[in-house]
């Protein structure tokens, strides 16, 4: 028998290899392949549908955070799993990724915690310099310490998401001439649908101006996330900025009316049921006016002349008496002088001395002389005429004209408006915006139907709602999961329950087939009703499983006999 297998065993190597696809067909084949072919096919097609469900029913991954350090992470992944959020870890990036229908409400929650804490920065890159570098390594640091500080401060603000900060400082230099002031250029992000005012600027400006040595206002630069150019100032004229600052005055007068009407009319009509403009029109124009008047009397200012005395009388008398003593001297003889009449001056002429209408100062010099020691008198006198200066500036804001236009929403349901309530309305908007008949204000108040709130809403089309994607994806996965169910487990369910109803009349027929006695021996038949089980009736098959089955029965049913068909076989090849 060993020489018999020793031929055949040698070929069967190379022609396994040689022809693999009928090797693969034998073994799809044989029978037991062939009976578990069907379970094989229904579980790959449940695996299948299982990896597709996976697959498709994830929510889409959104990045959260990329480029945290391990602290972090660990907080952030803690916070978010105790607030039942699932969080994932990309093992290429490392970036920390959520579902996108939780993106919003974890970055609320993490800000609220105020995580992640971020990496270490500002002054603490100080603490990991190492020894031995240069100084300008050392300056950078330095620097990039600076700018993660400035940056830190902005945030502190209420409307700034992040902040950066790049400080351009250059070297000093021992030449004054060649010395370049420090500037600075600082990008804000800000917090969705905020924005920073002009007080907020002026203080990132001067924040950003005080912390760098030698750095002027001027040289702060600042831009939003949209490129928008914060800072001004700086490419506009005086006349520029003082139109836009007239401007903002304006709609602040008109804001502050708005607002009065607004809180008048909300707990009366009802919040969202009337709308407000206001027009005003503002005397923006700045008055300046001097004005200068004189007195018509003038006022001694200087005077300056001589006078000649009498010397008739006393002309050749000498002195005499006791000096110092005036009780001796005799009195001079008394004469009459007729007076000489004093000239009129012309119009406009300064008063002289001894003149009707003269000074009160000019007579009390004059008299100090008594007349009758005068001859003649020659002054020349100088006088200021009195001078007022009024400077008067009217500031700009007075409202030149008020304009007002309610709108009114009707009722959709009862009676509309009456004019007498309209009326009424109209007056009270009157009195809160200080009506003034005199300036030509105008308040118009009507009531209509308002349009429908789909009109005004329904801006987003229906296929680009956020809500779209989710539902498409899941009813994608359920329809693929009934069609892998109805077009591949059912046939597969019906094929093998009809082949274990075909299977059980085999059975039967192999056992009635080998059940009866007589027969010949050696060739291991049998009887069925009457039908013998012989080599013939085994290719009269109708296929092999039928023979199979035959086999089967007749061997179960007749053990002792089908044992001596198996030894005469093994007898017959093993003779030579």
């Amino acid at each position: 028998m060993s020489n018999a297998l020793t031929p055949s065993a040698t070929p069967a190597l190379p022609e396994r290899f040689a022809n693999p696809l009928r090797q693969i067909q034998d073994l799809l084949a044989q029978p037991a392949v062939r009976r578990s072919l069907p379970m094989v096919l229904m579980i790959g097609l449940i695996a299948a549908a299982a990896l597709a469900w996976v697959m498709l029913s994830t929510p889409t991954q959104k990045t959260l955070f990329s480029g945290l350090s391990d602290v972090d992470k660990g907080s952030v992944t803690q916070a978010l799993q105790q607030a039942k959020i699932t969080a994932r870890i990309d093992e290429g990036t490392g970036a920390l990724t959520v579902n996108e229908d939780d993106y919003s409400r974890a970055r609320i929650l993490l800000a609220g915690q105020g995580l992640p804490k971020g990496a270490p920065g500002g002054y603490q890159i100080l603490d990991n310099l190492p020894m031995g570098v240069s100084r300008a390594v050392e300056g950078e640091r330095l620097r990039q310490a600076r700018e993660t500080e400035l940056a830190r401060s902005i945030q502190e603000i209420d409307a700034v998401a992040e902040a950066r900060v790049h400080l351009a400082t250059p070297e000093a230099s021992v030449f004054v001439r060649d010395n370049a002031a420090p500037s600075a250029s600082v990008i804000v992000k800000l917090q969705p649908g905020r924005s920073l005012g002009d007080a907020q600027v002026s203080s990132i400006i001067n924040l950003v101006a005080s912390s760098v040595p030698g750095m002027k206002p001027e040289a702060v630069t600042i831009v939003d996330q949209m490129g928008g150019l914060l800072t001004k100032g700086s490419d506009k004229s005086a006349l520029g900025i003082a139109s836009d600052e007239r401007i903002a005055f304006q709609r602040r007068i008109e804001e502050k009316n708005r607002a009065q009407v607004v809180q008048l009319l909300t707990p009366l009509v009802g919040a969202g049921n009337f709308t407000v403009e206001v027009q005003a029109d503002v005397d923006l124009d700045e008055t300046q006016a001097t004005r200068e008047s004189y007195d018509k009397q003038g006022t001694l200012r200087a005077e300056q002349g001589n006078w000649t005395g009498n010397q008739k009388d006393g002309a050749g008398a000498q002195p005499g008496g006791i000096p110092g003593a005036l009780s001796n001297t005799p009195p001079p003889a008394s004469t009459l002088n007729a007076p000489k009449p004093t000239p009129t001056p012309a119009p406009g002429t300064p008063p002289v001395a001894g003149a009707p209408g003269a000074p009160s100062a000019a007579a009390a010099v004059v008299g100090a002389v008594s007349d009758a020691m005068k001859q003649s008198d020659q002054y020349s006198r100088a006088y200021d005429l009195g001078k007022e200066v009024s400077v008067t500036r009217a500031a700009p804001g007075a409202i030149k004209r008020l304009s007002v236009a309610v709108l009114l929403r009707e009722p959709e349901a009862g009676k509309p408006r009456s004019q007498l309530e309209i009326q009424q309305i109209t007056q009270l908007v009157q009195t809160a915006v200080g009506y003034n008949q005199g300036r030509a204000d105008q308040v118009t108040v009507i009531s209509r139907k308002f349009a429908g709130a789909t009109a005004l809403d329904d801006k987003q089309p229906w296929y680009e709602a956020g809500w779209l994607p989710v539902v498409a994806r899941n009813v994608t996965a359920i329809v693929i999961a009934l069609l892998v169910l109805f077009l591949g487990v059912r046939p597969l369910a019906k094929a093998m329950l009809k082949k274990r109803d075909d299977a059980a009349p085999r059975l039967a027929l192999g056992r009635d087939y080998g059940g009866a006695a007589g027969g010949t021996g050696g060739g291991g038949a049998g009887s069925a009703n009457g039908v013998p089980v012989s080599i013939d009736a085994l290719e009269s098959a109708r296929n092999y499983d039928d023979r199979i089955g035959m086999v089967r029965g007749f061997t179960r049913d007749n053990p002792a006999r089908a044992a001596l068909a198996v030894r005469d076989m093994i007898k017959a090849d093993a003779k030579p």
